[in-house]
């Protein structure tokens, strides 16, 4: 009964070191595949009979060790929308099963991966070399408020960004308490209308007399006059509303279609006026500082007119212009107008146990009973890795160590062969004994 037993556990043996040389084998291959995570091999004694006065030979067998929460070498690349995450989790990703008039049909199934050498297809979505569709956050490009109460494939729309018409203006500057003669103090801003249009508006200063100035809203491409109108702005004393010196205290004695905001304490100065570029009346405010506060426009000494800046929020029409991601996870769709629209958010999903996700084709993994249930979570917290972009993560593979278990798969599997050669040696001496 030996003798068969020996042979019996050999050949186990041999068994369980050819799924070892296999898993080496495949490690070996996948070597360079982005995201890639390598599988050891275990090795599991079964007995027969094993007591203080028996023990028979039993058998071996192996078992695959995923190595799945062990991190490769993140490295650069120069594509903007390749990622990788430093730490624990994975990317939520989509299969494609088929098209419908050229866009992709998703198998329902959630899967998870670490290959993030993704690029923008066709259509707009991004997929990694392996087929799969990074899933995120929808995104409300106006609130920029984050959906995260469901996950679907990442597609961006490469549509022109329409304009946005000048609604808010804001002026920083400071008047001179004694203004030259004969200089000039105006600002000028580009503004926007509905259709994108570049237009002018001109803010003219003069002196009525000591902390007493009247401005002068010109917009010469007005449909109706180029003069919209004119409101007194008074500082300091003067106003009457005892406020500091130097700061704006009243706004009053408005024309044309300026008005001004009433006094009060620490709130917003400003002033609204109404113009028509052909598209319609179009309002637009201008910020002008805070009542008895050193901030917008203020008259100190000085002689010369000082312009600290002068903004607007208006937008003319961008073309696409490209897609970048950044390290929170936010997909941002730019423009050659030099505005962004963030379209997505790309969560990372973590697990208990990640060694025990079920592996599927293309270094993607699906979810088990053992793994636990998927968690997404936002970048860099809850225990979750940070997003690297613009990089890759490698394979987990080491080479020198690959091989090093090979030599030893190697000779194990030459000394189990030889154990079988021995049995059958004492079997055919047994068989022998009988002639």
């Amino acid at each position: 009964m030996s003798l068969f037993g020996a042979m019996s556990t050999a050949i186990s043996g041999l068994s369980a070191q050819s799924a070892a040389f296999g898993n080496i084998s495949d490690n070996v291959a996948n070597s360079q595949t982005v995201g890639y995570k390598r599988t050891d091999t275990s090795f599991e004694s079964f007995l027969t009979t094993s007591n203080a006065s028996v023990n028979d030979s039993g058998a071996v067998v192996a078992r695959p060790d995923y190595v799945n929460s062990v991190q490769g070498t993140i490295t650069q690349t120069d594509n903007p929308l390749a990622m990788a995450i430093a730490g624990d989790g994975f990317f939520p990703v989509s299969q494609a099963t088929d098209n419908t008039s050229g866009l992709p049909n998703f198998d329902p199934r959630n899967f998870y991966t670490r290959s993030g050498d993704f690029s923008m297809d066709r259509n707009g979505y991004l997929v990694n070399t392996s087929g799969y569709f990074l899933n995120g956050w929808t995104v409300n490009s106006t609130t920029g408020i984050v959906n995260q109460n469901q996950l679907q494939p990442v597609q961006v729309n490469q549509t022109v960004y329409n304009p946005v018409p000048t609604s808010q203006m804001t002026l920083a500057a400071n008047l001179p308490a004694t203004p030259a003669t004969g200089a000039t103090l105006s600002s000028q801003v580009n503004v926007y209308d509905a259709v994108g249009q570049v237009h002018t508006v001109t803010l003219n200063w003069a002196q009525n007399a000591s902390n007493d100035w009247t401005v002068t809203v010109n917009s010469p491409d007005d449909t109706v006059s180029a003069l919209r109108g004119t409101a007194q702005v008074m500082f300091g004393a003067a106003s009457g509303n005892g406020v500091t010196e130097g700061t704006i205290g009243s706004l009053g004695a408005a024309t044309g279609s300026v008005i001004g905001s009433t006094f009060a304490a620490n709130t917003g100065a400003t002033l609204d006026f109404t113009t028509d570029f052909g598209s319609g009346p179009q309002s637009i405010q201008i910020d002008i500082g805070t009542f008895g506060q050193a901030n917008g426009v203020t008259q100190y000494a000085g002689t010369d007119y000082s312009l600290r800046g002068i903004t607007q929020n208006g937008v003319a029409p961008g073309a696409f212009s490209g897609i970048t991601t950044r390290q929170n996870g936010d997909v941002v769709v730019n423009y050659d107008n030099g505005q962004s629209r963030t379209v997505a958010r790309v969560p990372i999903v973590t697990f208990n146990s990640p060694d025990s996700l079920q592996r599927q084709d293309g270094g993607a993994f699906t979810v088990t009973q053992a793994s636990g249930l998927a968690m997404a979570q936002n970048a860099a917290s809850n225990g979750a890795g940070s997003l690297v972009v613009s990089s890759i993560e490698k394979s987990n593979v080491d080479i020198a160590n690959e091989f090093s278990k090979l030599i030893v798969a190697q000779r194990a599997y030459s000394a189990n062969t030889k154990m079988v050669t021995t049995a059958d040696e004492f079997l055919q001496q047994t068989i022998d004994m009988k002639r």
